[in-house]
């Protein structure tokens, strides 16, 4: 299929997104993905495999996942294509729209900063754990703002930008095989004894995946903040100086750029499963941080994936 229709097919799946996100009546691919994983990863522990032998199943589990993931949709849209053309072309968009999380991301976001804003910290520390892999029992106020402006930085890449990005390149199918990479990541990709070696391929994968797009995300942050009057000579500062502290060489890139964007300071102590971790600091403190960066955040969110739908569909446009 030509560029064109993926262009087409991304257009309408950015749209379907943002009106209606993801109904929870519906069936999720993404859902779906995540118990594939959790299968394959039972089999492999039953088998009791050593280390080499682990890391060898683990990216055997991350190559069939990923592969069945493109198939799948790739089979299913020729099969609607044989059908209608217009069955093709809007169960593409449909696909797309199930890889792109726009308006989940910022309904969480929003969630959180209600419940702060109404004094319900109680209730923002648990829904702030839906969204974060952090222990949230002892934040206060300013903990569950920068761990939600964090999140919403990181997962513009992950949830918005990659997905456009390529869904633009590659229609539906490799739309959804990033989003099995990026599942994998979430669920396997973790530094620490359980995972050290069976998610080892699925981070590494991720990390290769995402770092067009991380940078891409990175110049549309800085358009954003310069449309929107905000500070983008300090998200260029934060980026330039602090994104190669992240331990991710991604997700620093929007960490940075948004918390110089919006004045704040991102980083600092976290705690998992009860050990405390340091993340390195990202921005300057011009601004204490309070839930009001929380819409802000959101604000850059919104204008940021429209920017990332225009900035993949300039190529297109020029060639045809």
């Amino acid at each position: 299929m030509s560029l064109e229709i993926f262009y087409g097919q991304m257009i309408l799946g950015y749209i379907i997104d943002l009106l209606v996100g993801d109904p929870s009546k519906l069936p999720h691919p993404v859902v779906l993905i995540g118990k594939i994983i959790e299968r394959l990863e039972k089999t492999i522990r039953s088998m009791n495999l050593r280390p080499p032998a682990l890391q060898a199943a683990g990216a055997c589990l991350a190559l069939a996942v990923v592969t069945v993931s493109f198939v799948a949709v790739h089979l299913l849209l020729q099969v609607a294509l044989q059908v209608h053309y217009y069955l093709y072309l809007f169960l593409g968009a449909w696909i797309v729209s199930t890889t792109i999380a726009t308006k989940g991301l910022a309904d969480a976001a929003q969630d959180i900063r209600r419940l702060l804003a109404a004094g319900r910290l109680d209730d923002a520390r648990i829904r702030v754990g839906w969204i974060v892999s952090r222990d949230t029992d002892n934040m206060d106020s300013r903990d569950i703002t920068r761990a939600t402006v964090e999140t919403v930085a990181e997962n513009l890449v992950d949830a918005v930008v990659a997905p456009v990005f390529y869904a633009c390149i590659g229609g539906p199918a490799l739309a959804m095989a990033y989003r099995a990479v990026n599942t994998l990541d979430s669920m396997l990709g973790y530094k620490n004894e359980k995972y050290i070696y069976l998610g080892w391929a699925s981070a590494r994968l991720d990390d290769a995946a995402g770092y067009i797009p991380a940078r891409l995300t990175g110049c549309i942050l800085v358009c954003a903040a310069w449309l929107s009057n905000r500070k983008w000579r300090g998200a260029l500062a934060a980026w330039r100086q602090d994104a190669a502290a992240h331990p991710s060489p991604n997700s620093g890139i929007p960490e940075s750029v948004m918390a110089g964007a919006l004045g704040i300071r991102l980083g600092g102590r976290n705690v998992y499963g009860g050990v405390v971790s340091f993340r390195p600091y990202m921005g300057e403190p011009l601004e204490s941080l309070r839930p009001d960066h929380i819409n802000r955040a959101v604000d850059m969110l919104y204008l940021a994936s429209l920017l990332a739908v225009m900035a993949c569909a300039a190529p297109v446009l020029v060639l045809f």
